[in-house]
């Protein structure tokens, strides 16, 4: 099959964007930013007639380089790490495109994140940490109850805080006898996943939901006083579900200043260091590009080094 210049597959890769793989109208909005760059990088280098089967790794190359050297129009400075990674996402997603197009180019992965340095060291609770804060919540209480079926429900299902936030009670459906529950979400772009929680969070749920006396189709409410009936939900928040983990971390007295966002890190780090491959551990999450889950490895290889390192430096030979 006779090939395109790259810079003509725009509007194919973003009807696959939006057909195939569901992605959000913003999404595709940022995928079209970012790939402009490199389709007007192309021009000034006189490549506009490049086409995917020539498009090597010395292109990806001074591409980097070229987003290393350019200076942001709006603060007049370099493009920070971060940013030029969202700019080589954009390209790698490009080439994930041809391969299951079957156009010959590139492989997706030579294109290669540039590292940054100033990354923020991914936040997370070891087993023991967890626990501690798990059996923290007062499960006598309807307000314990909720607040130990929310920490339940963050670590054992991965779920992003807003996503927690938007469940409704006719979502839970318990099975007899209750050894879990599954459940389909809505996350980012609008996109589709099954979440899973243990038996222990079930219970949990189960627990709190047995002591629900109201009406509120809401999974997670508020009890403040002046709550009233005829509020139309008293729905718990972003903000509010935040405020609790944070209060229970507190009480727990973990060193670590946890956040809702830190039990989706222990959860995602636990399944690796379980042995769960990558692909999988990105469909458990809910990330539509696999670089994004990527950022977890840094965790996972860091501590089979120091076993690795622990090994064998009392190995006696």
């Amino acid at each position: 099959m006779t090939q395109k210049p790259i810079i003509k597959y725009l509007g194919d890769f973003l009807d696959y964007c939006e057909i195939e793989k569901g992605l959000s109208s913003k999404t595709q909005e940022n995928y079209t930013r970012f790939l402009r760059k490199f389709f007007t990088w192309l021009e000034l280098d006189s490549k506009a007639d490049l086409k995917p089967q020539d498009f090597t790794t010395d292109h990806v190359w001074h591409y980097k380089v070229h987003l290393s050297r350019h200076a942001d129009s709006r603060t007049n400075k370099t493009l920070k790490k971060s940013t030029q990674n969202y700019y080589l996402i954009a390209l790698r997603s490009l080439l994930e495109f041809f391969v299951e197009k079957d156009i010959t180019s590139l492989p997706p992965s030579k294109v290669k994140l540039a590292k940054d340095k100033s990354d923020k060291e991914i936040k997370f609770l070891k087993i023991e940490q967890l626990k501690t804060l798990l059996d923290t919540p007062d499960r006598f209480s309807i307000i314990g109850l909720r607040d130990a079926a929310i920490l339940e429900s963050l670590f054992s299902t991965g779920l992003r805080v807003a996503e927690l936030a938007a469940l409704n009670r006719e979502q839970i459906r318990f099975k007899q006898p209750i050894d879990d529950l599954e459940i389909a979400v809505v996350g980012k772009g609008g996109k589709i996943r099954t979440v899973y929680f243990s038996a222990r969070a079930a219970k949990a749920l189960k627990a709190y939901l047995d002591e629900r006396k109201d009406f509120d189709e809401a999974l997670f409410i508020n009890y403040r006083r002046g709550a009233s009936k005829r509020d139309v939900t008293r729905r718990l928040t972003v903000k509010s579900i935040e405020d609790i983990v944070k209060k229970y971390v507190k009480i727990a007295g973990l060193p670590v200043m946890a956040t809702p966002h830190t039990l989706r890190h222990s959860f995602a780090t636990d399944l690796l260091n379980s042995g769960v491959d990558l692909r999988t551990v990105q469909e458990f999450l809910g990330h539509s590009n696999i670089a994004t889950t990527q950022i977890y490895t840094h965790v996972t290889n860091k501590q089979l080094r120091d076993i690795h390192r622990r090994v064998h430096e009392n190995r006696k030979l």
